[in-house]
């Protein structure tokens, strides 16, 4: 009987705790939080270019497009790397494996000399690949709506 009355005070001086800490999670969201506000900077793909704006839509992508990006200064870009007017095609099969029907976007900055963009166009499509896109910015009437 005495062991029993021991237990009972036991109980009633270790009661539960009915709250949540909070702390733990506070902590874990702002670390969660720094990291992200970080790395977001890091997920922008691509050359900073200047494209001409156009009312054209967008195409709907079904695979990830080949990129090549024409600066104003004549530099050419595949994907993030440059690369010479000569090696376009060799790195370009690379990249693609010759499948000819890889959609390939070029960004060409709207200050480039339009000679540059058609020639490297004329050599893509040369080559064999014919589902070649132009990249504009949508424009933005003077209403307000794009």
């Amino acid at each position: 009987m005495a062991i029993a009355a021991g237990r009972r005070k036991a109980r009633r001086g270790r009661r539960l705790m009915g709250e949540i800490n909070v702390t733990p999670f506070v902590d874990v969201t702002l670390v969660l939080l720094i990291i992200f506000m970080v790395a977001a900077p890091l997920l922008t793909v691509g050359v900073p270019v200047d494209l001409p704006k156009t009312d054209a839509k967008s195409l709907p992508n079904e695979q990830e497009p080949v990129s090549i990006t024409i600066l104003n200064n004549g530099q050419i870009y595949l994907q993030q790397d440059p690369v010479s007017q000569q090696e376009v095609l060799a790195r370009l099969n690379a990249i693609t494996k010759n499948d000819f029907e890889r959609r390939i976007f070029i960004r060409g900055d709207s200050t480039s000399q339009y000679g540059i963009v058609m020639q490297v166009m004329a050599n893509i499509n040369a080559a064999g690949y014919r589902n070649l896109g132009l990249v504009t910015d949508p424009t933005t009437k003077t209403d307000g709506t794009k």
